[in-house]
């Protein structure tokens, strides 16, 4: 689905659309996931013609685009040129419809992460803390056995920490807010006093009884992250290699 959603926004870019311009110089229009897509553009013209294919595209098709999902959202980090610009009337429309704008500033869903135009993902962060401590919670006076409760725990609250982990950053401050989390719930699972020694559940295995803690999460899905991105030659793997580069340069 995605080749054939690419192939029709690549039509548009080569004839009357409009494109952007990856930092390393690649160009892209359109961002697909399953049925999910984003059709990105430098200007509202640009915007427009991309959209006139993605409807001459589901018309050809059969395909049906829910209009009531689909939102206009311009990104804009050059905060001096918007602080001298007045807000632009920017309207797009598909099917006869115009779509729904949402402010750089709001909170926006896409593909299970949480942020703003703005590149501020802080809104993600905190769905993750409110499911870790409802997790954390949820197993203060379970009946199961330490491991289950344990298990349970990793499953609903480090969970959607695993998801968001590789494309997210946390300080490492704000890590150790969700290690202390995480060592309430293990302390919840084995049903010992919050005032136990969090050596217990934190030291490596062969000195204590190891548990998940964000950090590793961390570390194990970049890596993931970092593999999936090398397994096709493509623009994706480009960019990958580009901001290796650059922090080996860097660092």
């Amino acid at each position: 689905m995605n080749k054939v959603i690419s192939h029709g926004l690549q039509i548009g870019k080569d004839q009357k659309g409009d494109n952007q311009r990856h930092e390393n110089g690649y160009q892209f229009n359109d961002i697909g996931f399953i049925d999910d897509i984003s059709i990105i553009a430098d200007t509202p013209e640009g915007r427009q013609k991309l959209l006139n294919v993605v409807q001459e595209f589901t018309a050809w098709c059969g395909m049906q685009i829910n209009v009531k999902k689909t939102y206009l959202l311009v990104i804009d980090n050059y905060k001096k040129r918007r602080e001298q610009e007045p807000a632009l009337p920017w309207t797009l429309a598909i099917y006869g419809e115009t779509l729904q704008a949402i402010n750089l500033d709001d909170v926006c869903r896409y593909l299970g992460y949480w942020g703003t135009g703005n590149g501020d993902m802080r809104a993600t962060k905190e769905v993750v803390t409110q499911k870790i401590i409802a997790a954390r919670d949820l197993i203060k006076c379970h009946p199961l056995t330490p491991e289950l409760a344990t298990e349970l725990f990793t499953s609903k609250g480090m969970g959607v920490l695993h998801f968001s982990a590789a494309l997210i950053e946390w300080s490492e401050s704000e890590l150790n807010d969700v290690k202390r989390l995480c060592v309430q719930a293990y302390k919840n699972a084995w049903h010992l006093p919050q005032s136990t020694a969090s050596a217990l559940l934190i030291f490596p295995k062969t000195r204590s009884n190891e548990s998940t803690l964000p950090m590793a999460v961390l570390i194990q899905e970049l890596l993931l992250h970092a593999e999936r991105c090398m397994r096709h030659e493509d623009v994706v793997q480009k960019i990958l290699l580009a901001g290796l580069n650059n922090s080996l340069d860097e660092w």
